[in-house]
């Protein structure tokens, strides 16, 4: 069977045509995802298209308000490089939306409609002082509020050096002439300039004076909305009678789509939780209290951690680890849905970064890939999606949580891998060492929480390392044990992640608890590593 194929396809994009949206077109720029995500803060609806995207795609949404054309690595002069389709043009100019190109999308624009684009003299990255033409705060809409001067964030080797017919230039820099250019009667706006990235302070105001000033788009993305939304059109998806079926692991995202999940169709919806053994210390029984007592989900367990452990045993490498993880739940989920009263519906936790993985423009020889299958569950279970989550970024889902009801505590859990501890045991899985990670965790987890430090990191966890051992003294004795590493790390996209500055006496506390109270550890390092190179975990 090839990839993808024979599995559970997720939904492509989303079939709410009548929702107001801005369409963000996507030319391959590592910022894309930044742009739709400084979109929503504003309370907008946003989805993002491949470049490549065709006309009667877009046209089946009857309420675009604007349209971003992103950056992109490409040069609007090669051969093969990305453009607009002229049907989108077309579309844009019978409806008369409003568009903003940014960088590379405002070298496509002016490039499309008959401007002139060549490689600059000097490439400009970093941050550049953007400055108006005549020295003063700008009369343009999208300027509104801005200085004459201010910084934004450069990364660009082409440059505009002539203007399609109908615009005019609004700022420039010392190493470019059209910084800023405006078509006020098509209603078009272009930047070299990054305004969707942290390092442009005024960046979010431009983007904001685009989508709600220029573009009138109403701030109605709210997640208490989106609940009703969703709960109204989930009754009518399912119908009176049908079941639906969904794996809950505890983390936010499987959380918060199972009690939406439960709202709009009570224990007509079955939720399954397996316990590989490779959980965080009485997980399953906290799990188990929180979804059926607090928020009402019809979850049984199902407890499979020999069957796990004994597939893992001698297991070394972790993608082995993941695989035989991953087929074992398959194995355990099936077995457990034939249990269960016959389901037509499985629930997924798709995010809207996998959608966006999914579509994004890869290259001018690249086919834009089909969507991720769901955990690798068979087409054979003849069960169709429902994805309640797949147009919300993971902030958004904490929000839609919290708008739910459901206790701070179980929104801003950190995330934990799919394997579980197996993959943060360096070495095979044994149920000691299982239980030996378990006790070190929920220490830094202890002390995390006490100091007030939990919610200030993206991530944090512990690792072992068994095949590492260290001389210490304990007592009158020397011993010769396992060394354990503690990873804090401070993100938001988990794209890119910092080492935590962790104070050394919260450090020290938890050094000295889990060399004391965990029997096997006698001596514990802290990660100071970075993504990239590193990544967050640490198989």
């Amino acid at each position: 069977m090839s990839e993808g194929e024979g599995y559970l396809k997720q939904s492509a994009q989303s079939e709410n045509f009548d929702r107001p949206q801005v369409a963000i077109l996507d030319f391959g720029s590592q910022y894309s995802h930044l742009i739709a995500r400084r979109v929503r803060e504003l309370h907008v609806f946003c989805e993002l298209y491949s470049c490549l995207v065709e006309a009667e795609v877009l046209a089946k949404h009857s309420n675009i308000t604007a349209i971003v054309l992103s950056g992109g690595p490409s040069s609007v002069y090669d051969e093969g490089a990305p453009h607009v389709s002229e049907g989108v043009w077309n579309l844009i100019k019978e409806r008369n939306i409003p568009v903003l190109g940014i960088c590379y999308g405002m070298q496509e624009l002016a490039h499309a409609l008959g401007g002139s684009v060549t490689p600059g003299l000097k490439h400009e990255y970093g941050k550049s002082l953007v400055k108006t033409l005549n020295g003063e705060a700008s009369s343009s809409p999208l300027l509104e509020g801005l200085g004459a001067e201010f910084t934004m964030w450069m990364s660009h080797g082409d440059k505009l050096n002539g203007l399609p017919d109908g615009f005019h230039a609004v700022a420039n820099t010392d190493n470019a002439e059209y910084v800023i250019i405006e078509n006020l009667e098509r209603r078009m706006w272009g930047l070299q300039f990054h305004p969707e990235v942290t390092h442009s302070p005024l960046g979010k105001d431009i983007l904001k004076n685009f989508v709600l000033n220029i573009a009138k788009s109403e701030p109605t993305w709210t997640m208490s909305d989106y609940a009703n939304e969703f709960i109204e059109e989930v009754r009518k998806q399912v119908g009176p009678n049908g079941r639906v079926l969904g794996a809950v692991s505890g983390g936010v995202d499987s959380t918060v789509a199972a009690v939406l999940m439960t709202r709009a169709i009570g224990h007509r919806f079955h939720a399954v939780m397996v316990d590989n053994g490779c959980l965080r210390k009485n997980e399953a029984e906290r799990v188990l209290q929180r979804m059926r007592d607090d928020c009402e989900v019809d979850l049984r367990c199902v407890d499979a951690k020999d069957r796990f452990l004994g597939q893992l045993k001698g297991v070394t490498d972790p993608e082995k680890k993941r695989k035989i993880i991953g087929k074992t739940f398959i194995d355990v989920f099936q077995e457990e849905a034939k249990q269960i009263e016959t389901c037509d519906w499985l629930l997924q936790g798709t995010l809207y970064p996998d959608v966006i993985e999914s579509i994004s423009y890869k290259g001018p020889s690249a086919t834009i890939k089909t969507h991720h299958n769901v955990g690798g569950l068979p087409a054979s279970m003849h069960l169709k999606l429902i994805e309640p989550l797949r147009d919300l970024f993971k902030d958004e889902v904490r929000e839609l949580g919290l708008a739910l009801g459901i206790d701070e505590d179980s929104i801003y859990r950190h995330p934990f891998p799919g394997p579980g501890l197996a993959i943060r045991i360096l070495s095979d899985v044994t149920v000691e060492r299982v239980k030996m990670l378990q006790e070190a965790d929920d220490i830094l987890m202890q002390e995390l929480h006490a100091s007030g430090h939990y919610r200030k990191i993206g991530q944090a966890f512990c690792v072992l390392m068994p095949t590492v051992h260290t001389v210490g003294v304990m007592g009158d004795g020397r011993t010769y044990e396992h060394c354990a590493a503690v990873r804090c790390v401070e993100t938001t996209d988990y794209m890119t992640a910092d080492f935590y500055h962790l104070p050394y006496d919260v450090m020290g506390r938890v050094s000295s608890r889990i060399i004391n109270e965990v029997r096997g550890i006698n001596r514990l390092c802290y990660d100071i590593s970075s993504k990239p190179p590193a990544t967050i975990e640490w198989e």
